[in-house]
């Protein structure tokens, strides 16, 4: 059993900065390949970034590659997404998830994530 937690969401202008982070409950975080979703008002929910169980390969959607970062730290059983260059259009609820092994991409079906958390609001003024 693993429980997701995020946090670091909030309001910020467009252009700037915020760093989501996702604590995992369990010893068996490290064994979790992990993923960033988000979802806006009136929209499916979507991935963002994967990481694989051991932080060597990650995968992003193609709006948020080279602003988004994801990373992990498996000693603190935390996943990161350092979020640069807002825009208007990243605002939305952000939510970790995680499945077994392999990598998190955007053609894992939402249905194989087995835990996600509660999520954190995003929002972007311009």
């Amino acid at each position: 059993q693993v429980q997701l937690v995020e946090s670091g969401g909030g309001l910020v202008q467009a252009g700037g900065s915020l760093r989501l982070s996702c604590a995992a409950s369990g010893r068996t975080f490290s064994s979790y390949a992990m993923g960033w979703f988000r979802q806006a008002p009136g929209k499916e929910r979507e991935f963002v970034a994967g990481i694989s169980w051991s932080g060597s390969s990650t995968s992003y959607v193609d709006p948020v590659k080279g602003r988004f970062t994801i990373s992990r730290e498996n000693g603190k059983n935390t996943v990161y997404l350092q979020m640069n260059s807002l825009k208007p259009d990243d605002t939305a609820v952000y939510y970790c998830a995680a499945k077994p092994g392999g990598i998190v991409t955007m053609n894992t079906p939402l249905s194989g994530l087995d835990y996600w958390g509660q999520g954190t609001q995003v929002t972007v003024s311009s």
